[in-house]
């Protein structure tokens, strides 16, 4: 008796120390129901001794927050209906304020009717707070995730349980509940979903993915584009996979737009026959084209970080470059003729566009476009050279045709005259000669439009039989008879315009024979040497030779080199011009009553 004492003794012990209050509640046949035990820690909990709480004098109605008492009574009626575990949570009152408890009792009814409920209850009061605040949290949360301008969707085993209401609107869905329950691999393009599945695989083993562009269709069926990542994540207690993802369908169509004009820009800015600079804005050279490199002979590496004035300036205009980076900075755009240089110094003619790039009325570079008018200008001079040449010509023409004419109207009317017994023959012979003279003036002029006009034709020229013909049709000249000749040809095939070759040494050579020196031993030697690359002709005679002051301008039109000369003066003139026209060169060198060689190189326009 005396060891079954100690041990309740023992064992009140432990219920009195014990983080929660021990009861006993028990409901009575008669109907009284109450507090049959209640541990000692109740006063901590509630500022009521055991002894007060089991007197019973104090109703529940006492103790329980008004707005938790109806739950507290319909819960353990129907435990006392059904003699289920009775758990309630709820509000009390405490020593100086309510706090909330949980109890957790378990009924019994006994043989002699009465219904007892054992069990605990504590004080949840800083749980029940932190599961408030947790709430909370999780609403604003939910309210966080509802406004965000992202889709945040989360799926479990691959079934979609939430999607925010961007998410909706991305997926062209009205409300959530279109897309919950559905399959998440299904808004996935096809073109994706094997890559997509291998990702959600990765997640869910709690390794990290990063970002990705992928393609969903909505439920209209559209495509767009996305970016999207994937996290792990538990949802209602299961394993997860929360998708954030954006609509970058727009920004792609830009960026490809963008690309595309960039792509246009650059094989224009490329490609364009114009040289152009890009410069930024300390004038540094940032980008060249082709067309510049062609026109300048530089790199894009000689240049980069380097200003054009220490490039393609020539020292005595590098005032006006300034001048020009100056109306630039201006934001006006200039337009310029002058000269630059090239890379190898030579100079080039040129017109320069600049034209400032602006961002928001701020200048951040510089276009530079160079128009090449080298071969502008060449042409421009050689027009005014024309052009006093046709002057001459008209003049010459006029003067050298009237001549002859009127001599022959001269002899015509001085043998029509009434008791003329001059020797009408003679009279014949001058007029004869006067329409030869005539003749072969007109020839020239004929020979030098047709050297003009006529478009070089490449074919193979027989040399030997070229000079030949020219001899034999000279041969009416006075005194070619008295003329010894050699020719020499050597080499290989030659390939030209034969009918200029012709003129060439048709010219040559009448003068040769023209101006020999009379009573003496006329020779005229003609030397060609044929290679792969080019032709030398050699023209040299022994003649009276031509005077050192008019030997530069020997190949001008209409300049006779010597007082015997009865002939038009374009001779030469046309052979300067045929060289000119076949890309060659002549060189002369006479001296008086010694002689005169010609020195000319044509290329061998061998067929590739």
């Amino acid at each position: 008796m005396a060891t079954t004492q100690l041990f309740r003794g023992d064992l009140q012990k432990v219920i009195d120390h014990l983080p929660v209050v021990v009861f006993e509640y028990t409901f009575f046949p008669q109907g009284d129901r109450g507090f049959t035990y209640i541990s000692p820690r109740c006063f901590e909990l509630i500022g009521l001794p055991a002894d007060t709480i089991l007197e019973g004098r104090l109703s529940m109605g006492n103790f329980i927050h008004p707005d938790d008492l109806a739950s507290f009574n319909a819960g353990i009626e129907e435990s006392v209906v059904t003699l289920k575990d009775w758990c309630w949570r709820g509000r009390v009152m405490g020593k100086d304020d309510y706090l909330w408890i949980e109890t957790k009792s378990t009924a019994t009814r006994m043989p002699d009717g009465r219904i007892v409920y054992h069990g605990i209850f504590s004080d949840i009061t800083e749980t029940k707070q932190l599961e408030d605040k947790n709430r909370l949290s999780e609403v604003r949360y939910r309210n966080l995730i509802e406004q965000l301008p992202l889709g945040i969707a989360i799926h479990v085993g691959g079934v979609i349980r939430f999607a925010n209401a961007h998410a909706v609107k991305l997926m062209g869905a009205r409300e959530a509940r279109e897309l919950i329950g559905e399959e998440a691999i299904q808004f996935v393009h096809p073109d994706y979903r094997s890559h997509s599945l291998e990702r959600i695989r990765t997640i869910l083993q709690g390794k990290p993915v990063p970002p990705m562009e992928t393609k969903f269709v909505r439920l209209d069926g559209k495509e767009i584009i996305v970016e999207s990542i994937g996290h792990p994540y538990t949802y209602e207690g299961l394993p997860a996979v929360q998708v954030i993802f954006s609509d970058i369908t727009e920004r792609k169509e830009a960026e490809a737009g963008f690309q595309k004009t960039e792509t246009l820009f650059f094989e224009l800015f490329q490609n364009t026959p114009l040289a152009i600079v890009l410069l930024n804005e300390r004038s540094e050279v940032v980008k060249i084209n082709k067309g510049f490199e062609d026109l300048f002979g530089y790199t894009f590496q000689d240049l980069v970080g380097r200003t054009l004035t220490e490039a393609i300036v020539p020292t005595e205009l590098e005032r006006e470059g300034d001048e020009i980076n100056s109306t630039i900075t201006e934001n006006k755009v200039i337009r310029v003729e002058t000269v630059r240089r090239r890379k190898n110094g030579h100079p080039v003619s040129v017109i320069i566009y600049g034209v400032p790039v602006l961002l928001r009325d701020e200048k951040i570079g510089i276009f530079g476009l160079y128009v090449d008018v080298t071969e502008r200008q060449r042409v421009a001079e050689e027009l005014k050279i024309r052009n006093a040449e046709l002057d001459n010509f008209v003049y010459k023409v006029s003067h050298d045709l009237r001549a002859p004419l009127s001599s022959m109207l001269g002899l015509a009317h001085l043998a029509a005259m009434p008791g003329n017994r001059d020797d009408l023959a003679g009279y014949v012979r001058l007029m004869g000669e006067k329409a030869m003279q005539l003749d072969h003036f007109i020839s020239d002029v004929l020979s030098h439009s047709k050297n003009l006009k006529m478009e070089v034709t490449v074919d193979r020229v027989d040399l030997p039989e070229i000079i030949g013909k020219t001899f034999s049709d000279l041969s009416y000249l006075a005194g070619s008879d008295q003329v010894r000749r050699a020719v020499s040809v050597e080499g290989m095939e030659f390939f030209s315009d034969h009918w200029r070759i012709g003129e060439i040494f048709r010219n040559l050579i009448s003068n040769a024979i023209k101006y020999r020196k009379l009573n003496h031993d006329a020779a005229v030697n003609v030397k060609v040497q044929v290679g792969n690359d080019s032709c030398q002709i050699v023209v040299e005679d022994n003649g009276i030779g031509v005077d050192p002051a008019l030997v530069p301008r020997i190949f001008e039109m209409f300049v006779r080199a010597s007082d015997r000369s009865d002939g038009s003066g374009l001779g030469l003139y046309i052979v300067k011009n045929a060289v000119d026209r076949l890309g060659g060169t002549i060189q002369v060198e006479s001296e008086l009553q010694v002689g005169t060689r010609f020195r000319i190189t044509l290329p061998n326009l061998i067929p590739k």
